[in-house]
């Protein structure tokens, strides 16, 4: 039983292994090949790097972006104004309920009396407000929201929400340019997928149109190829891996180009940080996108290449 096993077992293995010499030998006769022509295909390739590379360093800047509004918008605190003339318990039964609230990271409470002298110290008006016979300051609650909710809708609901809690006279939250932001964002995000997709059909058209000629140029050997019997899919193999080529040096260079990109605009972002007394570093990709960018780079190499010879060459016949 074991030799019958053994024995239908070894066509198989020599099988995959004459599949595996004859996939290597095409990868290295196509990569060969691309390299007859030098100058054509590393036009060609340039061409595909710059077109990913230019989508990539937009998704950089994107990604910067929103790191920035992240920190801009980490300080959105809710001031509420509380009434006046209440008793001090009132106040601390406010904190008190505070406290429960899920989206409250945390709260500071500062008093009439607090209010008033960091307002003399600000202002330099000592000697004007110790002429008023009341402090007419309220007491403010400071509240500052937990992450998920610091976004302009979440924040707003919570500000509606505090504003109906019986000893708050006000609640004030400056939103808009928050709002404001998340929406300029939001339209650079759809930019970038527009640009992304445009490009990468272009990609595809420029490569494809590439395969295509490498095609048209060897029509005779494939018609020489098809009359000694070879499949379709054996005439197509070449033509594959010059699209795999195309696409994982395509994806090199627009590594190298996104890379020139962001140490270019490294020097202009620190000189705008130091203006905002700010200490920001641009993030450029990190090792799970720049895989991304070269698996995107491949894929369209191989997508054009099977679409330009699952067309053409079965339109090839020996004549």
């Amino acid at each position: 039983m074991n030799k019958q096993t053994n024995r239908v077992d070894a066509p198989i293995i020599k099988r995959i292994q004459i599949r595996c010499q004859q996939h290597i030998h095409h990868a290295i006769s196509s990569l060969t090949d691309v390299w007859r022509t030098p100058i054509a295909s590393l036009m060609t390739m340039l061409v595909l790097g710059v077109s990913l590379a230019l989508p990539s360093t937009l998704y950089v800047v994107l990604k910067n972006s929103q790191a920035v509004s992240q920190e801009w918008t980490s300080p959105t605190d809710i001031n509420l104004f509380l009434k006046k003339d209440l008793a001090e318990s009132r106040y601390q039964n406010l904190l008190h309920r505070l406290k429960s609230y899920k989206e409250v990271d945390s709260f500071e409470y500062i008093s009439k009396e607090q209010g008033m002298e960091e307002f003399k110290r600000s202002s330099g008006l000592v000697s004007a407000l110790t002429l008023l016979d009341h402090n007419p300051l309220p007491a403010v609650v400071v509240v500052t929201p937990k992450p998920y909710y610091r976004t302009s809708i979440a924040a707003q609901e919570l500000l509606a929400k505090l504003e109906r809690e019986p000893e708050v006279q006000q609640g004030k939250l400056d939103i808009m340019w928050l709002a404001r932001l998340e929406g300029i964002i939001s339209i650079f995000s759809d930019a970038v997928l527009v640009v992304s997709v445009l490009l990468l059909s272009s990609v595809l058209l420029i490569t494809g149109n590439t395969i295509r000629l490498n095609i048209l140029s060897n029509r005779d050997e494939i018609e020489v190829l098809k009359l000694v019997g070879a499949t379709n899919a054996f005439v197509q193999r070449p033509f594959l891996y010059t699209g795999f080529w195309y696409g994982a040096i395509g994806g090199i260079l627009a590594w190298l180009v996104t890379l020139f990109m962001v140490y270019w605009m490294e020097d202009t972002v620190l000189n705008l940080a130091q203006l905002y007394n700010t200490e920001f570093t641009i993030e450029g990709l990190v090792f799970s996108e720049i895989m991304l960018l070269f698996i995107t780079a491949i894929g369209m190499g191989l997508i054009s290449a099977a679409i330009s010879v699952n067309y053409y060459i079965a339109k090839i016949e020996p004549s």
